[in-house]
């Protein structure tokens, strides 16, 4: 069994963002994969090569047809459920009131609470984190035909340090497909390589800014500048791919997506991995914390090690 890292962080902000006049890049300061290679390890030598060298990795049939059929009808009952629709954590698009996002998954349906703690995927993140791991955030990202609206570029980690207080790199995101990911219904874009820079962003965080930024994000995204020189080094890779691929990528990988004006919907459902030593402290952006259902706080539960005694 693997040995657990109990470093704790402390509260020095070592990736600011939101205070600079002008964007910064800051080389990343911490591991990407924090495990030693071990012949247990959940994914192959070359598998955590390319996680490591692209900040992110496609994985294929981990889930059973039976499986997926079941988080499929779980997503459409709660779709279609006019209390999930009209508690707090559901987010809706700004024109046609469709639901875009529903947060706390794993508090909401047990469906979902039981997937998180799936052994396959928890093996994977706390090797990958080198600790024990908790759910940061979990959600279901809605993307109907012709109405589903893009997600701008950015990196997860900038919102969770400056808006959440997560201290430092050590998280993950495990994407599942819950609907065929094509070219033309606005797949996940990511760039190969951008998780080993951070992007300091312009502008001040407003009151409340998760009531707006959950809907169109418009503070902590990066600037065209930095997107391009990123692009030209790393260029551009999609997620597209068939029902239950997972994209697994790093925390400060930058990604986003483009709207969706085709008929065939887009969904998929996200759990974000955060180890238990990087949990959260204050927001680094000296603004209140969001609410527990977009960034765990009050509630944090390891999930039953697999690695880890």
């Amino acid at each position: 069994m693997a040995e657990l890292q109990t470093l704790k962080y402390g509260t020095e902000d070592c990736y600011p963002s939101r205070i600079y006049s002008k964007p910064v890049r800051i080389p990343r300061q911490d591991p990407v994969v924090y495990s030693k290679a071990s012949d247990n390890a959940p994914l192959t030598a070359a598998q955590i090569a390319e996680y490591e060298r692209k900040g992110f990795l496609f994985l294929d049939d981990l889930f059973t047809q039976q499986e997926l059929a079941l988080m499929i009808e779980e997503m459409q009952r709660m779709r279609e459920d006019p209390s999930i629709k009209n508690r707090e954590e559901s987010i809706t698009e700004q024109n046609s009131g469709a639901v875009r996002s529903v947060f706390s998954l794993h508090t909401l349906s047990d469906v979902f609470a039981k997937l998180a703690e799936d052994p396959r995927l928890v093996a994977i993140a706390e090797y990958l984190l080198g600790d024990k791991v908790y759910i940061h955030q979990s959600r279901l990202n809605y993307k109907p035909g012709f109405s589903g609206k893009e997600f701008f570029w950015h990196s997860d980690f900038e919102t969770w340090h400056t808006e959440d207080g997560m201290p430092r790199m050590r998280a993950l995101s495990m994407s599942i497909a819950l609907t065929k990911n094509e070219a033309q219904n606005g797949p996940l874009m990511l760039i190969p390589g951008s998780h080993k820079s951070f992007i300091s962003c312009v502008g001040e965080t407003p009151k409340n800014h998760h009531l707006h930024s959950l809907k169109k994000q418009e503070f902590g995204v990066p600037d065209e500048q930095s997107l391009i020189q990123m692009v030209r080094e790393g260029g551009i890779e999609t997620a597209i791919g068939p029902l239950g691929r997972i994209t697994l990528f790093d925390c400060n990988t930058m990604h986003g997506s483009n709207g969706n004006i085709t008929p065939n919907p887009r969904s998929n459902l996200f759990f974000v991995f955060n180890a238990v030593s990087n949990q959260v402290t204050n927001p680094f952006a000296k603004v209140p914390a969001r609410p527990e259902y977009i960034g765990t706080r009050d509630s944090i539960k390891p999930l039953k090690s697999v690695i880890f005694n």
